[in-house]
């Protein structure tokens, strides 16, 4: 359930191609204020990571639960070592070769980073990204910023400006219009806190990218409870939903399109038949990175059409599809 939260703000979208944005942005974070901020994965609420009264706003803006922590951002493996006790010979490893990029690294967490960033935990999840608005920020600032998907819990992370506003308008004094992200889904997120390097969230840097650098590395099972004490971002089984039912289609996709109401929207890599409104057919991308850029706007597009349900054609079986296969399947959790 999403905590209500007074709206308080005229909300100012600005382009953040304006030199004047970035400036407004650093002096709302330096006061412990929220900004959305584009990054090449998702768009991010970002709040300065070592201010546990800003980083408490994130959660009541989202309506955030207590046990889900965040990933922390930086502009540097120097500001990352600020966030962390200790840094092993694989995060110098993964960082060489994904930095920056779309790769969080799980680390036993320094005393600067408050708990409430890491929702009590020991660890703490950081991320150097390599959006030029959101590096160019962080150079600003000069530390880190806590910055989840900028939306209300559990709903489809925005990948532009627009899709923020519908969420979060008055709930942020700013929010930072950088067009739409390059990326679209959110980063991997790797543990290497434990014996063996473990990915806790699929993204599109994949266990064979990482395997190929660091050797062994294996993908946790996502069976977690919604009050179990989490290391990661993006590990409840339901999340990332929009408001219509998802349906992940099985079985013959002629019979499942022929016992559709006009209310549902449909998600497929194949052309609008010619019997079907192209008004509700959204024709996908081939390729995965193709898809996953475009997937979380489709589903926000969908929303915003008030659709009731959104039936999707089952995606390839090949791994690198896993990440987006992913999203929908928590996606399709009610």
């Amino acid at each position: 359930m999403t905590k209500s939260v007074e709206l308080q703000f005229d909300t100012e979208i600005r382009a953040a191609s304006d030199p004047n944005s970035i400036s407004q942005a650093k002096n709302l974070l330096g006061k412990g204020q929220l900004v959305a901020i584009p990054t090449e994965t998702v768009y991010g609420l970002a709040a300065n990571a070592f201010s546990e009264e800003a980083v408490a706003r994130i959660f009541d803006v989202k309506g955030r639960p207590a046990n889900n922590p965040l990933i922390v951002h930086v502009s540097s493996v120097e500001m990352a070592q600020d966030c962390v006790s200790a840094w092993p010979d694989e995060a110098d490893i993964l960082a060489e070769n994904f930095w920056p990029g779309p790769l969080s690294m799980i680390l036993p967490k320094s005393e600067k980073i408050s708990n409430i960033v890491t929702a009590g935990g020991l660890t703490v999840a950081v991320r150097c990204p390599s959006h030029s608005i959101m590096k160019d920020i962080l150079g600003q600032c000069g530390f880190p910023l806590a910055a989840p998907s900028a939306n209300l819990s559990n709903r489809v992370s925005p990948t532009k400006a627009e899709y923020v506003a519908d969420q979060l308008s008055g709930r942020i004094p700013l929010i930072l219009d950088g067009g739409a992200c390059q990326i679209g889904i959110e980063s991997t997120v790797i543990d290497l806190t434990g014996q063996t390097p473990t990915i806790l969230r699929l993204g599109l840097i994949s266990q064979d990218h990482l395997q190929e650098v660091l050797g062994d590395v294996r993908v946790a099972a996502f069976e977690n409870e919604a009050n179990e004490m989490l290391k990661s971002p993006g590990q409840l089984q339901s999340h990332y939903s929009p408001r219509a039912k998802v349906i992940i289609g099985e079985g013959s996709w002629e019979d499942l399109l022929n016992k559709l109401n006009k209310n549902t929207h449909v998600i497929a890599c194949e052309s609008v038949p010619n019997n079907w409104s192209p008004d509700t057919w959204h024709e996908m991308p081939k390729t995965v990175r193709g898809y996953a850029k475009k997937i979380y706007e489709t589903l926000n597009r969908c929303d915003q059409a008030n659709a009731e349900s959104i039936l999707i054609q089952p995606l390839p079986l090949e791994s690198e599809w896993d990440a987006v296969r992913d999203r929908l399947s928590r996606a399709s959790i009610n």
